[in-house]
């Protein structure tokens, strides 16, 4: 294996699939409306909605004569968006992952994650500038179950790699990586636990669609391991007012970003954060961050649960617990001691049994959805 050369250009590039090369040639009809030699394999291979079709879908897209590239951000607090980003920034964010990692040409890539976002699109966009190996799996809870190799690199979601621990054969499988990044989602506390011990380098990211995929890295695992990410040479990063994390990182995104999420900084530039402003429940006055009392029941509630909040006419808004139990697994009992490990003001109200949690599309608690299944649920709860 080599230390990649870079290729930025679009027209010299080719994809490496399962050991297979493609040309952009192969992967681009140059006559408008025709599909290219690589969907009519995959279609006809696989089917025109499978996910190997999505992905020559994509590299046809990669090949055309645009300077841009479709994505959607994932819709966690919202509305998922539509944004166009510029392939020459996301080659940029391509090649500061892969040198980061030291990543070498011919390393096989897990590619897991739905091509729709920027996560999936960009370990694609990291195999044409380094020549790695893609290894394109359906996106599922268990991806290491639909493949017999084990790559070298795969970038997946917290909800993924949980999957993988379950299971004997994927755990090992996991543990073999040797570069595995995990993002779109925070790593909980029992989740870190598990990772530590692991033999090869484990790294949780943070980054946002508008970033083109992450722009700082923390270790999971090791003697390097740490609670503060650790940004990228040449990304800015200040507070703004509200304190929330302002990002300047003009290789991969033309404009000064004001996050939504709340952080503090140590004396080595590094952050870490608290949660997101959009997520901070006003309770009597109380400002309760909803991903601080959620890491705080983690310790002790082994159910699916997320803390939201509805309206309420004294306190303007009340916590409460929705909770993915329809079997009553988890009694009222072990949610009375876990609400008293809490502060006053961090105890839920109320709490929703129902069938199953609201998530994205990319595994991300639905914040939005949250919020409005449980203020329908208390609204028939009053009637």
């Amino acid at each position: 294996m080599s230390h990649p050369t870079f290729i930025t250009d679009i027209a010299r590039q080719h994809i490496r699939i399962e050991g297979v090369d493609y040309s952009a040639a192969e992967a681009h009809s140059r006559q408008e409306g025709q599909l290219s030699l690589l969907q009519e394999t995959f279609y006809t291979r696989y089917g025109a909605n499978s996910f190997q079709a999505s992905l020559a879908d994509f590299l046809h897209e990669w090949f055309d004569d645009h300077d841009t590239v479709l994505v959607h951000t994932s819709g966690s607090t919202g509305t998922p968006k539509p944004l166009r980003v510029e392939k020459q920034r996301m080659m940029q964010s391509a090649m500061l992952t892969v040198r980061f990692l030291g990543l070498h040409t011919g390393d096989t890539a897990l590619l897991c994650m739905p091509l729709k976002y920027i996560a999936g699109k960009m370990v694609v966009v990291r195999a044409l500038v380094a020549g790695l190996d893609l290894l394109p799996v359906t996106p599922s809870g268990h991806p290491l179950a639909q493949t017999s190799t084990t790559p070298v690199f795969a970038a997946m979601i917290p909800m993924q790699v949980y999957n993988s621990l379950q299971v004997p054969e994927e755990k090992e499988r996991l543990q073999q990586i040797r570069h595995l990044i995990i993002g779109g989602g925070a790593i909980d506390t029992s989740l870190g636990k598990q990772l530590l011990s692991f033999p090869h380098a484990v790294w949780s990211t943070y980054g946002m669609t508008e970033t083109l995929s992450h722009i700082a890295l923390r270790r999971l695992n090791g003697p390097e391991a740490s609670d503060w990410y650790t940004p990228f040479q040449h990304v800015k990063l200040s507070l703004s007012p509200e304190n929330t994390l302002t990002i300047e990182a003009p290789a991969v995104c033309p404009e000064i970003l004001t996050t939504n999420d709340i952080c503090e900084f140590n004396a080595q530039g590094q952050f870490h954060i608290l949660g997101r402003k959009d997520n901070t429940i006003n309770t009597g006055g109380v400002k309760v961050q909803i991903e601080q009392v959620e890491n705080a029941l983690r310790a002790t509630l082994s159910c699916p649960f997320q803390v939201t909040a509805v309206p309420d006419p004294k306190f303007g808004e009340r916590i409460v617990l929705l909770l993915e139990d329809p079997e009553a697994a988890c009694p009222e009992s072990v949610l009375t001691e876990a609400f008293h490990t809490l502060s006053p003001y961090w105890r839920p109200k109320q709490v929703f049994r129902i069938r199953q949690l609201p998530q994205t599309g990319t595994g991300k608690p639905d914040r939005a959805t949250a919020r409005k299944l449980a203020k329908e649920i208390a609204e028939k709860e009053t009637k």
